[in-house]
């Protein structure tokens, strides 16, 4: 079994456990989705962008990352879970789709322009 899989199934315990079912619709669990990456760009924002890969190292902000990653992780995995998507599955196309049109020797060393 996979940790996706393995998460998945938990967070639809805990949910359940817990009769919050009614409020998981996508909307909200995308906001709060959202509110996450946020916190998360919180500990970053007024790091110099030279620094903060040096500063993310520090146990404290380290710690705090892990924590705020969690979170947006748990989310998006519950998200899946209610839109019914192999979040696994949905990765590994994209990751297809994204190695053919970015061939290493034409993209390497520079970010591709957006299409």
């Amino acid at each position: 079994m996979s940790d996706l899989i393995e998460l998945r199934d938990r967070m639809r315990a805990f949910t359940e456990e817990r009769d919050w079912a009614q409020f998981h619709d996508p909307k909200s669990l995308i906001l709060a989705l959202v509110g996450e990456v946020g916190e998360l760009a919180e500990l970053f924002q007024w790091l110099p962008a030279d620094a903060a890969a040096e500063r993310a190292r520090e146990e404290h902000l380290r710690r705090r990352a892990g924590e705020e990653l969690a979170d947006v992780l748990l989310y998006l995995v519950r998200l899946a879970d209610v839109l019914n998507v192999d979040l696994a599955e949905a990765a590994r196309l994209k990751m297809a789709n994204s190695a053919s049109r970015f061939a290493p020797e034409a993209v390497r060393g520079h970010a591709p322009e957006k299409r």
